[in-house]
């Protein structure tokens, strides 16, 4: 991970030492590796590029945290609001995807893979407040949490995973022919 020193960055305008900055980073970094490695982006971006502008919006948006959410749900609505950018962005240019032999032997090597990959399709076809909400569930927020960080009430988010559940449940029976 590069320190934020290293973009040239001056801490006077966030009010984050870069030690503390750093510090915030690893409490949360599995959590931004794993919502950065969730979402689908062309050949441009791999995981370790979407971290890294993860962790330059953080430094940017930093003063901007007041601290009515938790830590861990701002950290994760600026991860997500950054790859829901990065993702805007990416369906403006051409996709190629390269194929090699690692990925073609991953595919073979598990079902399991298979079929978070297929949930993955499925989330990604899902209108994106649908697919935001339901990949913060299947990261383990509670309703509470979610409702925060999409500023609707619990019963709201309740309802709508309940909601998002059978119609996931719709999608993957029929892409199965089930």
């Amino acid at each position: 991970m590069a320190s934020s020193e290293s973009h040239g960055i001056d801490n006077s305008t966030t009010g984050i030492s870069h030690a503390e900055f750093n510090a915030l980073i690893l409490r949360h970094k599995a959590m931004i590796w794993h919502i950065c490695s969730d979402y689908r982006l062309g050949s441009a971006w791999n995981t370790e590029d979407c971290v890294q502008e993860v962790i330059m919006n953080l430094w940017r948006s930093y003063k901007s945290f007041e601290g009515r959410s938790t830590e861990k749900t701002w950290v994760w609505r600026v991860a997500t609001n950054t790859m829901l950018m990065l993702q805007r962005k990416d369906v403006r240019s051409p996709q190629t995807e390269s194929i090699d032999a690692e990925s073609v032997e991953k595919k073979d090597d598990s079902s399991d893979n298979d079929s978070y990959q297929q949930l993955q399709q499925l989330i990604e076809a899902l209108p994106e407040e649908s697919g935001v909400i339901i990949r913060a569930f299947l990261d383990g927020f509670s309703y509470k949490e979610i409702a925060e960080m999409t500023d609707s009430s619990v019963g709201a988010v309740a309802m709508r995973i309940a909601r998002l559940k059978r119609r996931l449940r719709i999608m993957y029976d029929r892409e199965n022919n089930l």
